[in-house]
């Protein structure tokens, strides 16, 4: 992306987390077993979540044509797996990570948004990130997504999610 469509997908972003939250919420809610959950923002809230994440995940065969299109766009060769996850899996990674950014900015005032554009290498430009953990940021949906590859390949439990919490909490720098 350009970096005026990286600024505009920031907007969006900014804009969408009321309404992914809010979309978060009411799905976890219809879901027999976690109807009383509440986004509070609280890391407890995260256990929950977290449990609700996990028999969420779903993985799908990807085409030949999918896997042709990324094996062309590869500089070098690498094996490209035959599973990715599903579209509602990327789509509630997004949701969680807008949701868990507000956890950690409600119980961390210190953090605050950002968007990197030092350098088109970095493994964040141009993406929304939290800034406020020293000379790293915290990328709310690549970790949510990442979480979601260790919940699919059952790597990963539900736990990981206030885990992931419990790990950046102490990595926040107070202010100055």
């Amino acid at each position: 992306m350009s970096k005026q469509e990286l600024k505009d997908y920031y907007r969006w972003f900014m804009d969408a987390l009321p309404k992914g939250i809010n979309e978060l919420a009411e799905a976890v809610r219809q879901t027999p077993g976690f109807e009383t959950w509440q986004p509070d923002c609280t890391p407890a809230s995260l256990d929950t979540l977290g449990e609700w994440f996990a028999v969420q995940v779903e993985k799908r065969e990807q085409t030949e044509e999918e896997i042709q299109k990324i094996k062309a766009r590869l500089t070098f060769p690498m094996e490209i797996p035959r599973e990715e996850l599903t579209d509602r899996t990327f789509s509630l990674a997004v949701d969680i990570g807008m949701y868990f950014s507000q956890v950690l900015l409600k119980n961390h005032p210190s953090l605050r948004w950002n968007q990197p554009f030092g350098g088109k290498l970095h493994i964040d430009y141009g993406q929304p990130v939290l800034a406020g953990f020293g000379a790293m940021a915290f990328n709310p949906v690549h970790m949510m997504t990442v979480l979601a590859h260790g919940l699919a390949d059952k790597k990963r439990t539900g736990e990981g999610l206030r885990e992931i919490y419990d790990i950046w909490s102490k990595k926040v720098q107070p202010t100055s």
